[in-house]
């Protein structure tokens, strides 16, 4: 969005969700709705939806790689 002033252009971060309506939608995430169904039941766009699940993956990603290191393994197993 452009401020007041001419010469300068100012981004205005858009709406955010309630902190309940995120753990709501992730929730559902997480549990195995789909993104279609949770978009319908919580009234919110799949674009939202989406952009939340991919915020969330990023943060987790980021929590694992600082707190899991050095760790002994015996056996590894793959599915």
């Amino acid at each position: 969005m452009l401020n007041k002033n001419i010469n300068s252009v100012k981004l205005v971060s858009m709406n955010k969700l309630p902190v309940e309506k995120r753990a709501q939608i992730l929730n559902m995430l997480v549990e195995g709705s789909s993104i279609r169904s949770v978009s319908r039941i919580t009234g919110v766009s799949i674009n939202t939806v989406s952009k939340l699940l991919v915020a969330a993956g990023k943060a987790c990603a980021k929590h694992h790689d600082e707190a899991v290191k050095d760790v002994k393994t015996s056996r590894i197993q793959c599915d």
